[in-house]
């Protein structure tokens, strides 16, 4: 303890010994109030009250905490939040500063989002790389939603107001319960899987944070992630935080907002296409007042001279293009010779004539009436011609004998049918 007495401090000195006194003593501390009076500052801060039935602090929610919790709280709700009590010393009052802030009770769920949130950032699934942009005037949106909620309400009021030729597709899917994370999921993959809108809009109004459970699945993130269409994630109110906004291409803060970004105004695009009429028109103006201008200056020599010169030069072009058409018929007749003679000398190197020349003969057996290609294909007395490439011997089968690799022997058929051995 500080012994004070008998000293005057100057109250910077006491406000230094106050507030090293409670930031070294009350660090961490976790409180639980009703939150009064909660606004963000410009700066992106947030400021509020902590109160119970018998007292109030001040607690502030730097940025940077902020934008690390899942869950921002409104006037009413009873919440603990961890952080350093500290001084401010220009108001000479204590304040808590928050670290998180959760609902009274919710805790375990909010701890559960917050590892789920970890382990899907590790894999990349809220990478600002792996974000898509949206088209710039999409026809047909895609709302992955309750058909009977006011999420769909609240779009189709505003797409009416400002751009009622956008076609809308409902797919619907319940938000809450048990089965809602697995249908929406199964809701944006089908739309995928047929590819139905240019943007979908993924959402539900506000609510509980196990109202909202459904949108921070790990199953609903990972469709989000997966899908090829650009998603916009439009769950709850502005201070409502969900998983599937981190996996989104963008995060509306409600879905009426959702809507305004998908939609240009009808008065709007008249505007851009009267503009773009008028833009084409003037350069249609400017391009006839050169042309015309250019008519005017020309004497009938110079048009004379112009008309020649391009006949001149369409004239080499035709030249230039009947050498080239020449050329390529020769080279295409000079192949075709090319194949055609190869064709001829493989037809030759086969036909007969080339194979009696080689000393080959063929053998026609005139009792047979038939050519044979083994002497055991004639009976002994048979006439035989013999033909080569330029004459005929003709004679008569006496003998057939079988010649083997190694040595020749044989079997002599005479005329009385004996078989006798040869060496």
């Amino acid at each position: 303890m500080f012994d004070l007495k008998g000293r005057c401090l100057k109250v910077f000195e006491l406000t230094s010994l106050i507030k090293e006194t409670l930031e070294s003593q009350f660090y961490s501390v976790q409180v639980e109030g009703e939150v009064s009076n909660f606004k963000p500052s410009s700066t992106g801060h947030y400021y509020f009250s902590l109160k119970d039935s018998s007292s109030m602090i001040s607690a502030v929610l730097f940025k940077n905490a902020a934008k690390n919790l899942l869950y921002l709280p409104s006037d009413g709700e009873l919440v603990r939040v961890t952080g350093d009590v500290s001084v401010y010393p220009q108001r000479g009052s204590y304040q808590i500063i928050c670290h998180t802030v959760e609902k009274a009770g919710e805790g375990e769920i909010l701890a559960r989002l917050e590892k789920l949130k970890k382990l899907l950032a590790a894999e990349g699934l809220f990478d600002e790389a792996h974000k898509k942009k949206l088209p710039l005037m999409p026809r047909r949106i895609g709302v992955v939603t309750s058909p009977t909620g006011a999420a769909i309400k609240d779009i189709l009021r505003v797409l009416k107001r400002r751009n009622n030729r956008i076609n809308l597709i409902v797919l619907p899917a319940p938000v809450q319960g048990e089965d809602a994370a697995r249908l929406i999921a199964a809701q944006i993959r089908r739309a995928n899987m047929l590819k139905i809108a240019d943007v979908l809009i993924v959402g539900r109004g506000g609510g509980s944070l196990e109202d909202l459970l459904a949108f921070s699945s790990e199953e609903v993130v990972r469709a989000v992630y997966e899908s090829e269409i650009p998603v916009i994630s439009a769950v709850g109110h502005e201070i409502d935080v969900s998983l599937s906004d981190f996996a989104a291409d963008i995060k509306a803060p409600t879905p009426s907002a959702a809507a305004e970004i998908v939609s240009i105004e009808s008065d709007r695009i008249s505007t851009i296409l009267s503009d773009t009429v008028v833009s084409m028109r003037g350069a249609l103006r400017r391009k006839m007042e050169i042309l015309t201008l250019k008519l005017d200056n020309a004497s009938p020599v110079q048009m004379e001279r112009l008309i020649k010169r391009n006949l001149n030069l369409a004239s080499q072009r035709l030249d230039d293009n009947s050498e080239n058409i020449k050329r390529i018929i020769t080279d295409k007749l000079k192949m075709a010779g090319m194949k055609l003679a190869l064709i001829i000398s493989n037809l030759n190197a086969s036909s007969p004539e080339e194979i009696f020349k080689k000393g080959y003969a063929a053998v026609f057996n005139n009792s047979q009436d038939r050519f044979i290609k083994s002497a055991f294909e004639a009976e002994p007395g048979d006439a035989i011609s013999v033909r080569f490439l330029k004459d005929i011997l003709k004679t008569e089968a006496k003998s057939a004998i079988t010649i083997d690799n190694e040595q020749k022997t044989g079997t002599k058929t005479g005329s009385d049918g004996e078989k006798g051995d040869l060496k």
